[in-house]
């Protein structure tokens, strides 16, 4: 149990934390809102999503999934379009506009915003059905139970964690030039991530 545990803590963590397409847009969230709550829609909308994921690979939906050739084709040319699309729009987007945008967003519009940055990544989808689901092949019972939880706290609270600080780097950089230098770091991760993949395809 402990070793599961300890196992998922590690190995979801280390999955998380570089700066990708979802990390990033929860992050610029939490900065161009004018207040912390306005973001739950997105923090929550990503959460979930990752939990639906993680538990799908834990339950062995990852070797149905990565064994039919057509899906993780079809997954990868969708993740490689989307990419390209959300690094122009990052690309051109200026703070001030945002920030007038992030203001009349609805939050049914931030959710389903939200859901395509996490369903649609295929990083994501790699990192949980692949990555997770292959490891959690290792346990059973209780054990797999622990290491699916742990999986999806450390989540939630990584992305409820990059929104506050996103809203404290907001508060700060009031000129935007911050917001505006990480739009274009952004853009151009994103149009890196879809050249990779597209090499691999």
């Amino acid at each position: 149990m402990i070793s599961a545990a300890l196992h998922g803590f590690i190995l979801a963590f280390g999955l998380i934390l570089p700066l990708g397409v979802q990390n990033v847009f929860i992050f610029n969230q939490g900065a161009l809102q004018s207040r912390w709550i306005n973001v739950l829609p997105v923090v929550l909308t990503a959460s979930i999503c990752d939990t639906f994921l993680i538990s799908l690979a834990v339950f062995g939906v990852s070797a149905v999934v990565l064994g039919i050739t057509w899906i993780k084709m079809a997954l990868l040319l969708g993740g490689i379009l989307f990419l390209l699309y959300m690094g122009y729009s990052t690309w051109k987007s200026k703070p001030s506009d945002e920030k007038t945008t992030g203001e009349k967003f609805s939050p049914q519009k931030q959710i389903m915003f939200a859901a395509s940055v996490s369903l649609l990544n295929p990083h994501a989808i790699m990192d949980t059905i692949g990555v997770i689901g292959t490891s959690s092949l290792s346990y059973s019972g209780s054990a797999k139970i622990t290491f699916m939880i742990v999986c999806i706290l450390v989540s939630w609270v990584w992305f409820f964690a990059l929104s506050i600080v996103g809203r404290w780097v907001g508060n700060i950089d009031q000129s935007g030039r911050f917001i505006l230098l990480l739009n274009k770091l952004s853009a151009l991760i994103m149009w890196g991530t879809a050249l990779y993949l597209l090499f691999s395809f």
